[in-house]
């Protein structure tokens, strides 16, 4: 079995696969982010639920490795001091379970940004947060919810019992609230991604039969599905490992890099921002501690500005092949046709 130090010694090829740095030479590529629109926004791991295919290792008991109100300020003002900034999208963890989770929604749409709630649908259900649907919905918070599939026994298997009924339930509560629904302004997207060590199925044709299915079943609607690969870091590699499919799982991504998905990754227009202040690439990156090639380990406090990102090489490991392997996986779905 392969040992996870490899994976914890992120930057470092795996000896796995061909290193996906020397692979994106050898296609002339670098990677390299040409403008900053989206700022990710991690806000903790303290998360009611704790995920098999989790990257961030969340769950219940995180509860010190969560952004204190100083950290929120800061970010705040350097995110309203960059003009090209289009997007907000906070997650976590659960994000709403953040005490600064409300006031940055409400900053951040008051100077009109979009702003993305990346909502494992379970919390509306919590004991504590049953304002979540309604204070979303006031603000027009687009809502991005993980369902990673339209079948019980799959979501149940992958999120633990009882998540797939009470997903339903929090969806049903978001359309009545008007969201998917058209015309209404209020945009729900649901995220599907693969139960076992596969590449997600055509995304247009998958939401087609997600719609189809949850309409009939549930009478539940919603705009857009997001197909997203499973990255193999973290809690997602340890499962992998345990099932004695991670080396299938890198050369499955390896053998299907589409150089065409390396030139649109997310992280050429975002970058992610740290429960503590410290700043990335992207949200792997974060979660394998993998600092920006051209600065050493940014925070919050170390920066002027957001704009210092621009035009700077990202850095790369062989977890990148997740996001460029078939049509392509980042936080908004499928990126090209595979």
């Amino acid at each position: 079995m392969t040992s996870l130090l490899p994976i914890i010694d992120a930057g470092l090829p795996l000896g796995i696969v061909e290193p996906f740095g020397k692979r994106l030479a050898a296609s002339n590529q670098t990677l390299v982010r040409h403008a900053l629109t989206d700022l990710q926004v991690n806000l903790g791991k303290l998360c009611n639920q704790a995920c098999t295919h989790c990257h961030v290792e969340a769950g219940p008991t995180k509860t010190r490795e969560n952004m204190d109100q100083r950290t929120a300020n800061r970010m705040l003002e350097l995110a309203l001091q960059c003009d090209s900034l289009t997007t907000i999208d906070l997650t976590g963890g659960a994000p709403e379970m953040n005490p600064v989770f409300r006031d940055l929604v409400v900053a951040f749409r008051k100077r009109g940004l979009r702003v993305i709630d990346r909502c494992n649908l379970t919390i509306l259900s919590e004991p504590g947060y049953e304002w979540v649907a309604d204070f979303l919905a006031e603000h027009q918070v687009d809502v991005v919810a993980s369902l990673p599939c339209y079948l019980q026994e799959n979501v149940d298997r992958q999120r633990g019992r009882g998540v797939f009924d009470r997903s339903i339930d929090a969806l049903q509560q978001l359309n009545q609230r008007g969201y998917g629904v058209e015309c209404s302004g209020l945009r729900l997207d649901l995220v599907f991604n693969p139960t076992g060590p596969s590449l997600p199925p055509d995304q247009t044709q998958l939401e087609q039969d997600y719609k189809r299915e949850l309409l009939e079943r549930f009478a539940i609607r919603f705009n857009h599905l997001l197909a997203i690969t499973n990255i193999p870091i973290k809690r997602y590699a340890t499962y992998l490992q345990k099932a004695g499919k991670f080396e299938e799982y890198m050369h499955l991504l390896a053998d299907h890099f589409n150089r065409s998905a390396a030139d649109r990754v997310m992280c050429r227009s975002l970058i992610s921002i740290g429960w503590d202040g410290a700043i990335f690439d992207c949200d792997f990156n974060q979660m394998l501690e993998l600092a920006p090639a051209s600065l050493d380990r940014p925070t919050l406090w170390s920066i002027d500005s957001f704009d210092d990102f621009v035009s700077m090489k990202i850095t790369v490991g062989d977890h990148c092949y997740g996001c460029t392997a078939g049509a392509g996986s980042s936080c908004g779905g499928a990126i090209v046709q595979s």
